[in-house]
């Protein structure tokens, strides 16, 4: 697949309809900085943005991937060499936002992370001044570890899920770029 001629095209297809990147971006939700990207083959538009490419310029998936318009024994020919190259970016960008968002979400929730540790502590210090048994405070205090954990994990989880699915790794991208 060439990025570079796929970007090309979508400038291309922008200009026919004499459109801006900056009104481009608006249309499809993204800034203009990451349609330049697409247009000068720096970056692939991720799945998402593909299907909404091509409902807007009426074509599909496969002939924004190959660059141009295809001919029915084109658009065969290439189907199965851009869904194969389409699917190894997509396995590679999807590690890629998730290990970005999980690092995101820790640095947003350092101070909650604290906090609870914090509380979990003393708590256990409370316990132990009260004459709790040992043994009956590493469990009770090992029950809410796993219980702290599970639910700032599972937190986390849907924090990754909801921003890598909602087109929000590209404006991330752009920012820190």
């Amino acid at each position: 697949m060439d990025m570079v001629r796929m970007g090309g095209f979508i400038a291309e297809l922008r200009k026919e309809r004499k459109m801006t990147q900056a009104e481009l971006g608006e249309k499809i939700g993204v800034t203009n900085k990451t349609i330049s990207r697409w247009e000068t083959g720096n970056y692939m538009p991720p799945v998402e943005m593909l299907e909404e490419l091509s409902n807007m310029y009426g074509l599909t998936i496969n002939e924004l991937l190959s660059g141009k318009r295809l001919s029915v024994e084109e658009y065969k020919e290439m189907a199965e060499t851009n869904i194969k190259e389409t699917l190894k970016a997509s396995a590679f960008d999807l590690k890629d936002k998730q290990i970005f968002f999980k690092k995101k979400w820790r640095r947003e929730h350092l101070s909650t992370i604290v906090v609870c540790t914090i509380a979990w502590l003393v708590l256990l210090i409370a316990l132990k001044l009260q004459g709790i048994e040992t043994y009956i405070l590493g469990s009770i205090g090992g029950l809410l570890a796993v219980l702290y954990y599970a639910v700032l994990n599972n937190r986390m989880q849907a924090y990754v899920e909801n921003n890598i699915y909602s087109g929000k790794w590209n404006e991330y991208k752009s920012k820190n770029e």
